[in-house]
Formats: C-alpha cells, sequence, structure tokens
C-alpha cells in the first residue's frame, strides 16, 4: 500500500473553541495562514473521496467504513475535508434505494434521486402546509454532536469542515430543477413560501455554527450554475438565492467563521455579487466551465480563497500522470503565490478515477505546492 506519511509531531492544538477535536500544529498552520493570505510551508490540500478504490487501498481489515475514509484521507496527505461519499461498487449499478417520500437509483457507481418529495401541485402545497424549518433543539443537540464526532474522528491531520446549504438547492431538489422552474410561473407564492422555510432552516444551522464556535470555516454548498452559464436568470438568483446567502454569511461572520461556497459551473456572470454577499473562498473552481485559476486570482486577488481547481471529470479519470502533474505545476504557479488557495478536484475524486491517478495527483499537490515558489521548477519522476 503506498501513503504518505504524515510527519510525527506532539504538537497539538483546538483550531476553534468548540472544535471537537485536536489538530496537528503543522496543519492547523498551514489552514490558518493559507485562509489568511499568507504563506505556510506548502498549499493545503482540499478534497471530497467517493471512489471505493481508493477505499480499498487504503482500508485495514479491522476497519468499520468511516474509520478507513478517515485512514484515506491521512494518507493521501488532504489537510481539510467537507466529509466523503458513500462509494457504491459495480456491482451495485441498478440497484433502487428507498426511504420515506424519496427513491433513488444507483447508477455509475452514484445514487441518484428517481423519486422526489414533490411530484406535483398538489405535493408542493401540502409540503408548505405542513413541513417547518429544521428544529433548533434537533440543530443543536444532534447536529453539533455529529460535526463534533466526524472532528475528532479525523483528528489529527484532517481538518473537517461542517457546512450546510443556504436553502436554494434544499428547495429545488425536494422537486427537482425541471418541476422547479414550471413551478416558477405556475405556482410562485408556494415556490416562494417553500424558499422561506428551507432558507430558515439554511439559517439556523449557519447560526448554530457561529454560537457553537464549532469550526474556523463553514462550507456553503448550493448549486445554481452548469458549464454554461447560470441554472436561473440572474434576476430570480438577486431576488431569492442571494438574500438567503447573505443572511447565513452574516451570522456566521458575526462569529468570526469564514464562508467557503460551493457551486459547480460558471459563475462569472454572478462572481460580484457572491463578493459583494461576502463569501471568503470559492469551490471547486471548475475548469472546463470556464473558472479559470488565473483569472479569478487576478480579479479578486487577496479578497477570495481559491478552492479546488483541477479537472475531475476529464483529467483526473482519463489523464496520464504526466498531465496530472503538469496541471498541478500551472495551477500553483499561478494561484498559490500570497496564499488563498487550497488545491483540489473541481468537486471530488469520483468512481471512474483509476487509483494510479488519485495517488499521482495528491503526491504532485504535496511536491509541487511547497513555499517558497518558484513553483514551476519541480520534477517528478513517473
Amino acid at each position: 500500500m503506498i501513503s504518505f506519511e504524515q510527519p510525527s509531531s506532539n504538537n497539538r492544538v483546538r483550531p476553534t473553541k468548540g472544535y471537537g477535536g485536536l489538530l496537528d500544529s503543522t496543519v492547523w498552520e498551514r489552514i490558518r495562514a493559507s485562509s489568511n493570505f499568507e504563506e505556510p510551508d506548502r498549499v493545503p490540500i482540499w478534497d471530497y473521496i467517493d471512489n471505493p478504490e481508493v477505499l480499498r487501498h487504503f482500508k485495514r481489515p479491522e476497519d468499520d467504513y468511516d474509520t478507513a475514509m478517515v485512514r484515506v484521507y491521512h494518507g493521501l496527505g488532504i489537510d481539510l475535508c467537507r466529509g466523503y461519499g458513500r462509494s457504491f461498487e459495480k456491482e451495485e449499478n441498478g440497484t433502487i434505494l428507498s426511504g420515506g417520500t424519496t427513491t433513488h437509483r444507483i447508477a455509475g457507481q452514484t445514487a441518484w434521486k428517481v423519486r422526489y418529495e414533490i411530484e406535483s401541485l398538489e405535493e408542493l402545497k401540502q409540503y408548505i402546509n405542513t413541513a417547518q424549518p429544521v428544529s433548533w433543539d434537533w440543530i443543536k443537540k444532534h447536529w453539533v454532536n455529529d460535526v463534533r464526532v466526524q472532528q475528532q474522528r479525523f483528528a489529527p491531520y484532517t481538518l473537517y469542515v461542517p457546512g450546510h446549504g443556504c436553502g436554494f438547492h434544499d428547495a429545488y431538489g425536494l422537486m427537482g430543477q425541471e418541476r422547479f422552474s414550471y413551478f416558477l410561473y405556475d405556482a410562485p407564492n408556494e415556490i416562494r413560501a417553500l424558499l422561506e422555510i428551507t432558507g430558515e432552516s439554511a439559517y439556523r444551522f449557519a447560526k448554530v455554527a457561529a454560537q457553537e464556535q464549532l469550526s474556523p470555516l463553514y462550507f456553503i454548498g448550493d448549486d445554481i450554475a452548469y458549464k454554461n452559464g447560470l441554472f436561473f436568470s440572474l434576476h430570480f438568483l438577486r431576488q431569492t438565492f442571494i438574500p438567503m446567502l447573505r443572511r447565513c454569511i452574516e451570522v456566521l461572520h458575526d462569529g468570526g467563521i469564514k464562508v467557503i461556497y460551493h457551486s459547480d459551473g460558471n459563475l462569472w456572470s454572478i462572481m460580484d455579487d457572491l463578493m459583494d454577499v461576502g463569501i471568503d473562498g470559492l469551490n471547486p473552481l471548475e475548469p472546463l466551465a470556464g473558472m479559470d485559476l488565473s483569472r479569478l486570482k487576478k480579479r479578486y486577488g487577496k479578497r477570495l480563497i481559491l478552492v479546488g481547481g483541477i479537472d475531475c471529470s476529464v483529467l483526473l479519470p482519463l489523464g496520464t500522470k504526466d498531465e496530472i502533474w503538469e496541471a498541478v505545476r500551472q495551477a500553483v504557479a499561478v494561484a498559490a503565490p500570497g496564499g488563498g488557495f487550497f488545491i483540489g478536484s473541481s468537486s471530488e475524486i469520483t468512481p471512474a478515477t483509476p487509483l494510479e491517478n488519485v495517488l499521482a495527483f495528491y503526491e504532485a499537490c504535496r511536491t509541487l505546492g511547497r513555499y517558497p515558489a518558484p513553483f514551476a521548477n519541480h520534477h517528478h519522476n513517473c
């Protein structure tokens, strides 16, 4: 088994008062410095692993699933993350997963929702008449504990970043984008009522995270774009999504917590709105969607932490080791100087990515991301 050997250090720190574990001081200083636009020992690595082959490579016979996934992150040298995937096997493709009011089908080793909570106007009306925001009590008693368990599990070498959406994706995720788009015209009042409910839930998660000082960073994942642009009109997003995002960010900033916002796709038409609303970092920075690291770095400089940036849809699954190293070399050359860069995939390490490419990718990140510059002069042997 090939595994990155973490440095042995007995120096441990708690990054915030309410964080659930103690981090290696080298790892924490690496994250702290880069998030404050300083240059640490190397560029921090951020990612999300959803790959059964990688899991098998690092798993030990005595490991349960959670323990094995943490071993993956430590073995690859990943400094911070928002969690990990389920990692379905090829043999599970076609399997139906049912629970509550939803049904998922496994395809391509990923579970896709095929029966939604809301599939008619009548179901929408019924939902908003009965649904309530997630209770403060449940968030404080159960979610906070779950976050701290994960933080302790990932200690000491990986910072676990808690998070939630701002409520926008939660709303359209209950019915799918197509049905949501029809209801914007057929039932606008009901859609606004739904957004009120999901937005209030998201605000409560953010508020509790700030009160509890759960982490120095918070992840808000709300997809609003695809490779060619936004899912919805900029006007509509400014009326709904932007105020929902602002409300969550404001309470997190009041608690001294930086916010990493996540949306796949091409975000250029809404980037200035995202900056105005106060995002501190942006993920996953899809190269094939035009989210160019160099352009982002030049435009937003020390106002935006760049998180991700290495193509996971074509390069990592299909590229050669040399191509992967070259992509990492180019990324760190433009985004790493001055800090403010967490390198990683442009979303996640998918089941389609071969193990050898995964190992090559993180080796390249650890090797080429070393400070001080110049980054472009490193070589490797593949």
